[in-house]
Parts: C-alpha cells; structure tokens; sequence
C-alpha cells in the first residue's frame, strides 16, 4: 500500500506541503526549558523590549513553528505583527516543544518567558500576556498561578484570541473513527504511524483538557475527561484569573446566536470503497443518536452512540482547524475523510469539513457549552467573565486573524 508524505498536525494536505515565508525578520530568540520565544522589536534598532506583548502558541502536535505562527499572525487578512510593532509594542512569541503536552506543563514555559521579559524589559511598562486558543488558557494559569504564588507578573492586560475558556468540541463521531482506524490499521509498517496519529492526538493530555466531551477508546461514552476536570478544579485553586489584569478577549464566533448552518444529524463522511464499506459519520444531535458506524470488511459493525450532548456542531464559533487560511485543509470529518481515502485507495464522499471547535460563549468565557439555549442565543456583556471581548460578524476559521478582530485589539491595547 503506498502513501504520500502527509502529516494530519503540521497543516499538510495529500500532495501538498504548504511554504510559509521565512520569520526571518525576528530580532531575538529565548531559549526557555520547555520551550522557545521569539521576539520582534517595535524598531531594528532596539537591544531590548520596552512595551511587550507575549502571546502563546496554541495546540497541535510537537514543537512550535516559529515561520507557520508568523506566517499565520502576519501574511492573512490583518498584518498583526506589523501592526503591532507599528504602535510600538515588541512582540514576544511564546513557543513550546510539545504542543499537546498538558497545560499545566506548558504554564510553566510561559512562567519562565514572563520572567524574562520582565528582567530583559527597559522601563516600567506594564506587560501584555495571552495566547492563541489553548495558548490562552496556558498563559491564564500562569498568570493566576504567579499572583497565587506572590510572584510578580507585571502585567496589566490578558489578551485571549478564540481560546475555550469553557471548553472545546471535536466530534464524537470521528473520536471514535480515529481510534478505530488506530486498532485497526495502526500496525502497518511505514502506514501505522500516520494512521494512528489521530488518536494518539486525541488523547494527548492537552486534548484531554481542553474537549468539553472525550472518548478514549471507539466504545467509550462520551464524557468530561478526568483531566479536564483536574485542571479545572487546580484553575480555581489558584483563583481562576489573575486579579488587577484587565481581561480582553475575541471569538471567531458570533456573539448574535447565528450558527454556522451546519445541520444536525445528517451523515458528514462516507466511504466507498471495499475496506470500509457502509462507514459512516453524522453530526451531532440532541438527544439519543448514533453517531457513527464503524465497519471493517470482514467484522461485525460497530455503533457509536451519544446521548444528551447539544447539536454543537453548527453552533456559532471558531471553525476547526482552519487557523492558517489553507484553502482543502482536512478538518475535523475532513482529516477522517483523508484517513478513509488513504486506507481505501479512493476518496470518501465528505459533506462537510469543519464544524465548531471553540463555540463563542466559550471563547468569551460567557457560558456553558452544555447549555443548548446559550449556545444559540445572542452573548449578553453582563455574562462574560472578560471585562471586555469582541465576537466577529461571521463565523469563521479558529484563530484566524481578521481586519475586525485585529483592530479592535489594537484598539484595546492603545487604550489603557
């Protein structure tokens, strides 16, 4: 069986390996345990920071890539670093040599970048620290963790861009899929790898933290996973946010309840071919529904059920995993669809890639994503738990940096 050079993680595609250009234009780079920030003065001339602003890397697979996180930030819509440096902030891009570590662990890179920051600063400037999706929540527990601890961090702002706050959703469907293309196929010499990086993926730690709703296993039930609920019970132990920090924050979402017109229970991936013949994956309903069948040529069928989850995948919020405007990019029921294709020899028939990953309410930290009404209903300010937070006009790719988004941060962060 022959296979292209793929890898699900890195933003590759079948046949296509994406080019960013060169971050060549950083000024300095911190070599932290743990981790790497790279640093963009507001000015060449500059030896040091004097107004900055760290913003952490969000989850993947393996170690941050300082070209694809510059790339993304600068060459979309909205040029963020330039703009940034522009209004005379230095940015500070917080990497991390193992993005799916737990965010526990990540914390305490971004621990460590603050700190530098803080002796490498000239001037009293207050700092600036958030993060980009799972990077928001490493860089919240860092700070609230230093506050709780009597160190000091020196930061006025907390800045989250489409970061769930109050969790994150992957599809049952194709949690069960990955895992049962893993036990299946995930032997294969020089194909197992691949084929199993999926589910090894899901069930990273940081995953585990981060998806309101986890399986380990294809029969598992869908559930709040035992590390979620550990990391959120040592959020709140040391007080959940940083007091003093004023707290900005942007979705991907809509904030008006509009969702994203993807209908619930209706079948996203079908296979064609021999191997996996009547398998199938539907989006997500309310109620009891089976949201998968599994078949193996040869092996009795098997049926994933769910019961009492929202129908979150058409719910206003940050498409998954669109974060660096590659038009193909395999999604969510897509990256399920690659995988069907790569064991099948054809390609599966896909109705829809990408659903929801951080509903809005989530990114704004404005409520629960159990709550079907909040899911769809229009965001009150009165809820959130940031004091201040933008949701864009449509919904679109998890983290994308918009023109919308982008000024109303610059805005914000020239407005003390």
């Amino acid at each position: 069986m022959s296979m292209p050079v793929v890898s699900i993680w890195d933003n590759t595609i079948p046949g296509a390996q994406p080019h960013y250009p060169r971050a060549s234009a950083w000024d300095a780079v911190w070599p932290l345990t743990g981790g790497t920030a790279w640093v963009f003065y507001s000015n060449p001339d500059k030896t040091r920071i004097t107004k900055p602003v760290i913003l952490a890397d969000g989850f993947s697979s393996g170690k941050s890539d300082p070209d694809a996180l510059w790339n993304g930030l600068e060459n979309g819509e909205y040029p963020f670093v330039s703009k940034l440096r522009e209004a005379g902030f230095d940015l500070v891009l917080l990497g991390f040599d193992e993005r799916s570590a737990s965010i526990i662990d990540n914390s305490a890179v971004a621990i460590q970048c603050i700190e530098k920051a803080i002796a490498d600063r000239e001037g009293r400037a207050k700092l600036t620290v958030g993060g980009f999706s799972m990077g928001g929540l490493v860089t919240r527990y860092a700070l609230a963790k230093m506050h709780h601890d009597g160190d000091s961090h020196e930061t006025a702002t907390y800045l989250s861009y489409d970061t769930p706050h109050h969790g994150a959703w992957l599809p049952i469907s194709v949690q069960a899929f990955a895992h049962f293309v893993k036990d299946n196929w995930g032997e294969l010499p020089g194909f197992g790898e691949l084929l199993g990086s999926f589910s090894r993926m899901i069930n990273s730690s940081a995953a585990r933290e981060l998806l309101r709703w986890h399986i380990e296993t294809v029969t598992a039930e869908a559930r709040q996973d035992r590390a979620r609920t550990d990391f959120l019970a040592e959020l709140e132990r040391v007080g959940s946010w940083p007091p003093g920090v004023r707290r900005l924050g942007v979705a991907n979402g809509t904030g008006t309840g509009a969702g994203n017109n993807i209908p619930a229970r209706v079948t996203a991936m079908r296979t064609t071919g021999a191997e996996l013949t009547g398998t199938r994956l539907d989006t997500q309903d309310t109620g009891e529904q089976v949201v998968a069948i599994l078949k193996k040529t040869g092996a009795a069928e098997i049926r994933v059920t769910t019961n009492g989850l929202p129908d979150i995948d058409g719910a206003p919020g940050g498409l998954f995993p669109e974060a660096l405007n590659l038009p193909g990019r395999p999604a969510n029921f897509g990256t399920a669809a690659m995988l069907a294709g790569l064991l099948e020899g054809e390609p599966a028939e896909l109705t829809y890639n990408a659903t929801t990953f951080v509903p809005s309410i989530s990114a704004v930290a404005a409520g629960e994503i159990d709550d079907r009404d909040a899911l769809y209903s229009k965001i009150d300010s009165d809820s959130s738990e940031l004091d201040h937070f933008m949701c864009a006009t449509d919904n679109q790719g998890h983290t994308v940096i918009t023109e919308e988004l982008g000024e109303w941060i610059m805005e914000k962060l020239q407005t003390p």
